[in-house]
This record gives C-alpha cells, sequence and structure tokens, in this order.
C-alpha cells in the first residue's frame, strides 16, 4: 500500500511539473536614449522566467544590479541613483497571457499578456503587450517589447541630465523557456 501511494505520488508530481516552463537565463533590455546624446541602454541575460502552460500565467525576476551598460559610471549612477538597487533589488512581472492553450499553440503564435510589472518599489498594470510565442521540440520562445514611464516609478530624472535621458522607455524581452 505504502508503495502504491508513493508512486501515485510521483506521478502526481512529474505530471504537475509538465505543466511549466522554466528559463534562468532569460534577457530583459531598455532603452532611454535622445537622439544626439549618449545612448542610454542596458541589458540583463539572467533573468527568471516561468510559464504555467495550463492556464497561461507568467512570473518573471530580475536582479536590478544585473542590467550592464556600455559605460561603467551610467552603471553606477543607474544603480546608485535612479534605481536604488539596494533598497530595491528586485523587478518582477506577474501576468497572465489571453487565450493561451497549448493545444491550439502553433509553431508560432501571437498573444497578450495582462500583467503588473514591479520595479523601484512600485507596482504599475501593463495591458495588452504583445507576445510572439515559437514552439519547438520541449521550448517555448518568448520575445515581446513594451513602453513605461521613469515618471511611473517614481524614478527622479535631474535637471542637469533631463533633456539626455528619455522618460519614455523601451522595454524588450526574450526568454526561451524549457520543459522543467
Amino acid at each position: 500500500m505504502k508503495k502504491l501511494v508513493y508512486l501515485l505520488v510521483i506521478i502526481s508530481l512529474n505530471t504537475f511539473a509538465q505543466n511549466k516552463y522554466l528559463t534562468k537565463s532569460g534577457t530583459v533590455n531598455f532603452e532611454a536614449s535622445v537622439p544626439s546624446f549618449e545612448e542610454v541602454k542596458a541589458s540583463n541575460n539572467a533573468v527568471t522566467a516561468i510559464i504555467n502552460t495550463d492556464n497561461g500565467e507568467f512570473a518573471a525576476l530580475t536582479f536590478v544590479k544585473g542590467f550592464r551598460f556600455k559605460n561603467a559610471l551610467m552603471e553606477e549612477h543607474f544603480n546608485e541613483n535612479y534605481a536604488e538597487s539596494d533598497t530595491y533589488p528586485k523587478a518582477t512581472f506577474k501576468g497572465t497571457i489571453k487565450d493561451f492553450s497549448m493545444e491550439t499553440l502553433k509553431t508560432t503564435s501571437t498573444f497578450e499578456i495582462k500583467g503588473t510589472l514591479t520595479f523601484h518599489g512600485k507596482t504599475k498594470p501593463l495591458d495588452s503587450v504583445v507576445l510572439n510565442i515559437t514552439r519547438a521540440e520541449g521550448v517555448l520562445n518568448m520575445t515581446g517589447n513594451f513602453m513605461t514611464n521613469a515618471s511611473d516609478f517614481d524614478i527622479k530624472i535631474p535637471k542637469i541630465v533631463k533633456n539626455k535621458i528619455a522618460n519614455d522607455i523601451e522595454v524588450s524581452f526574450k526568454f526561451e523557456l524549457k520543459k522543467k
């Protein structure tokens, strides 16, 4: 009897795990550049993301200090003065992909995701972000982008550099999620 219960628990855990896809090496980029000034652009290649393919729930987590800039001084200013990454070390997104279904997912499909983005201690709803999903053997590739504003997250841009940094920030992401 104990063996049967143990076997049922193992089978149910394996079945549960088959409905999740995960990555720990996703990429999130952002750009807040203004024409004629130095590029304000960063990338983070250590983003964790997970999707529950049963219901389309999706979550992503990144450590803010993981964003890399071309200019080390810009990276330092970003972490100390704007993102305050010692105080707010993580950024998260939690949402649901509208009408997501593995059964109807084609090789490449377009969906909308709705959720909340938390950065710098502030949470902002994101509606109708377009999401492209490509399906290959055991892998889901997810890409997309959206616009947000520094002011939505109470990030103050000093007057001395206000004309060199855009308030409108383009965020792009790419995740290669594998079956868990």
